[in-house]
């Protein structure tokens, strides 16, 4: 149900006070060219309050960020600040009338310090140069706030994904703030780190700083968020107060269908194909891999048709070890076999050679090229692994693009849109498809579910299932357990760098998982 005479929530006495909205976007439209990417789309956030943004990718969540916060200019509707009509030439407009934002690929400059990116554009300066002692002092104290106690005048790409996030959100609070949008912020967030933020989210909110928090984990809304506001094919859907609505009732109003339509298939949990052997061989080997101290003595089977879900904390060596397999991240010590072949200090095009493909978590820098169309995207591999005195015809791109536009259902089908402009999802199957058009043996990917929504989380995962079953082998990291359980055969648990056990995946549960990967280290380092 929708909210009418909306009231704010006095967090002392749980009493429903009225209030205005500190900001209210009315009657919505921005186009690009013929196509209304949002319609008529209304949102209001509340002094105080934390206001979830909802719905699938694609239904108009970052273009409606992009028009309250100067990105993109409104062809049709009304924005107010405090009550006053604005309309924001840029977002540094937007960012000094008081709305910083956070975008869940982080927006900062690696080969400058921390304290840099928290000041940047607005450093304090002393007699005609930048006091950098004032500088330092003030990101120091900033990132106090946030929990987080790292060198100031470190570089900032020194740090991790996660540490990187918490920076970004440092620069957006350093300002006078009254609303701070935060897009996808725990994405890249430990259990902890998320606690820690969403306690500064909520100290914020004790100073009356309305908050607008976009997240795909349900889990976190509902803990968080007081109000939320779902969004369906460019379309407001309504309003609601988050303790009133049944999580089942928001998928289905993010949807527009019935909840129980959405079901990942299992995994076949007998990989040889006569069913006469229950261990068939494989097709990976790593034994006793080391690469510095993020993976320590790693050792892994993956097999042909096989899901090998990998799960662990943050910083327990996931990503380094489908890194060291695939040959990005060279081995200090151990052996990688693919297929028979020693691989292990043959660096990636000799795995890619063997038909191994690895998909980063990072997908703005090391997979989609906003830039350029689909197509291009798409082909882009192939073309390369032809080599540039055998071009394919463009004809011939076209129709491989564009079947695999048609078997992946990437929305909308438009081959020559630039892939930085489609949602999350979208973008997440236009790089599974640039892997598929090689003809892989071997998938490893690295959080492919990251940041998109959960009906196209579940069409990510039936993909996974049924490419096992036609014979390509697959190495699934994510730090959804819950999703790790549903698609492995088997689940290797990472902790500081070291593998302490791999599972079946048949009758494993959320606990046992949990109960693995947040143990503390002991006598496995």
């Amino acid at each position: 149900m929708s909210v009418g005479g909306l009231r704010s929530r006095d967090r002392d006495n749980g009493q429903m006070q009225p209030a205005a909205p500190i900001l209210e976007l009315t009657g919505a439209t921005v186009r690009f060219g013929a196509d209304a990417v949002i319609d008529g789309v209304g949102l209001r956030l509340f002094p105080g309050e934390v206001h979830s943004l909802m719905g699938e990718n694609g239904a108009g969540k970052s273009t409606v960020i992009k028009a309250i916060t100067g990105v993109y200019p409104l062809d049709a509707g009304r924005l107010e600040l405090d009550g006053v009509a604005v309309r924001f030439a840029s977002p540094h407009d937007a960012q000094r009338a008081g709305i910083s934002t956070v975008y869940q690929e982080i927006d900062l400059l690696p080969n400058v310090s921390v304290a840099e990116n928290i000041a940047l554009g607005r450093e304090p300066r002393r007699l005609g140069g930048i006091d950098w002692k004032t500088m330092r002092r003030e990101a120091r104290d900033i990132l106090a706030e946030l929990g987080v106690d790292i060198d100031p005048a470190s570089l900032l790409g020194t740090h991790s994904v996660a540490v990187q996030q918490l920076v970004a959100i440092a620069r957006a609070i350093s300002t006078d703030v009254k609303v701070l949008v935060l897009d996808e912020p725990t994405s890249s967030l430990d259990l902890d780190e998320v606690a820690e933020l969403f306690r500064v989210i909520r100290e914020l909110t004790q100073r009356g700083v309305a908050v607008l928090f976009v997240s795909h984990f349900l889990d976190q809304v509902y803990e968080l968020c007081d109000r939320l506001t779902v969004l369906r094919d460019g379309k407001f859907v309504g309003e609601y107060l988050t303790e009133e609505l049944l999580r089942i009732d928001l998928v289905e109003a993010m949807l527009g269908r019935s909840a129980a339509a959405l079901t990942t298939r299992r995994p076949a949990t007998d990989l040889s194909p006569d069913g006469a052997s229950d261990e068939p061989e494989a097709l990976v080997i790593a034994r006793d891999v080391t690469v510095g101290r993020r993976l320590r003595g790693a050792d892994i089977d993956l097999a042909a048709g096989e899901v090998l879900g990998v799960a662990g904390l943050l910083g327990s060596g996931r990503s380094e070890l489908a890194r060291a397999i695939s040959g990005v991240d060279r081995v200090d010590s151990g052996v990688i076999r693919i297929s028979g072949r020693d691989v292990s200090g043959d660096g990636p095009r000799a795995a890619m050679a063997l038909g191994v493909f690895y998909s980063s978590e990072d997908r703005r820098r090391e997979g989609i090229i906003g830039d350029l169309s689909v197509l291009e995207n798409i082909t882009l591999a192939l073309q390369a692994d032809r080599g540039i005195l055998r071009r394919i015809p463009t004809a011939r791109r076209r129709e491989l693009a564009a079947s695999w536009v048609e078997a992946l259902d990437i929305r909308p089908p438009d081959l020559d849109r630039p892939a930085g402009t489609l949602s999350g999802g979208n973008q997440q199957k236009v790089l599974l498809a640039r892997l598929l058009a090689l003809s892989p043996q071997v998938l490893l990917l690295d959080e492919p579910t990251r940041g998109i929504d959960v009906g196209a989380k579940v069409e990510i995962q039936n993909l996974v299932v049924e490419m096992a079953e036609n014979g390509l082998s697959v190495m699934f990291i994510s730090a959804e357990l819950e999703e790790v359980v549903r698609v492995a055969n088997r689940v290797a648990v990472l902790r500081d760098g070291v593998v302490v056990d791999v599972l079946p995946g048949e009758n494993l549960t959320m606990d046992t998982l949990l109960a693995l990967v947040a143990q503390p280290g002991g006598d496995d380092v």
